[in-house]
């Protein structure tokens, strides 16, 4: 849920050309919090997708060792002024059949919008993250239709809660689609295109 300095509503908006910039700034500061803790740096979700409407929320996926630990990285990032979501959803999620432990992090108050994912390097919902961005950058017909479906939702429920609960069995369907494209592509999580990737060697 969101705090009371973030937005209530999903509002889904035109493609910006500046969210990657603003990914890369957020991404340096993440870097900064986190040193060799951070195995990579992802810009993930619609933000990170040239052409897709999005909310106004850049999404960013940071790679860790695992096992992920909470207090550390909450730590760390509390420092930098991050705040946790509490919640019990974003502390689990299920991706490839199985529980994944993750950690969510709201911005600082009155910084640029954005989600914080943890997540541990290697895991399903890991590749979850970057298999959604990839396919949506190469498949024109499904990133126009996916755009268009967040922005009829968005107008039919505004609330967040109530948007995100539509939307995640939407979401299941257009990953068995993005699935079918990665068999077909020999698609790699580990190769993945303009990821803003930086390794940090322990």
């Amino acid at each position: 849920m969101p705090f009371p300095d973030e937005p209530q509503v999903a509002a889904v908006l035109a493609y910006r050309p500046t969210w990657p910039e603003d990914f890369a700034r957020l991404a340096a500061e993440l870097r900064a919090a986190l040193g060799p803790h951070a195995h990579a740096v992802d810009h993930v979700g619609s933000t990170s997708v040239p052409g897709l409407a999005a909310k106004d929320c850049v999404d960013i996926q940071i790679r860790v060792a695992a096992p992920l630990d909470e207090e550390l990285h909450t730590a760390l990032l509390g420092a930098a002024g991050y705040r946790r979501r509490p919640e019990p959803w974003n502390r689990t999620e299920v991706s490839g059949g199985r529980e994944c432990r993750k950690l969510v992090f709201a911005p600082p108050v009155g910084a640029r919008r954005c989600n914080v994912h943890v997540r541990e390097a290697g895991g399903p919902n890991a590749r979850f993250a970057l298999l959604f961005r990839d396919y949506l950058r190469a498949d024109g017909a499904a990133r126009r239709a996916w755009g268009e479906f967040k922005s009829r939702l968005a107008d039919g429920f505004p609330e967040l809660a109530a948007y995100g609960q539509v939307k995640a069995p939407a979401t299941e369907v257009l990953m068995i689609a993005a699935e079918r494209w990665a068999a077909a592509t020999g698609w790699d999580p580990g190769n993945t295109r303009d990821s803003k990737i930086e390794h940090v060697s322990e």
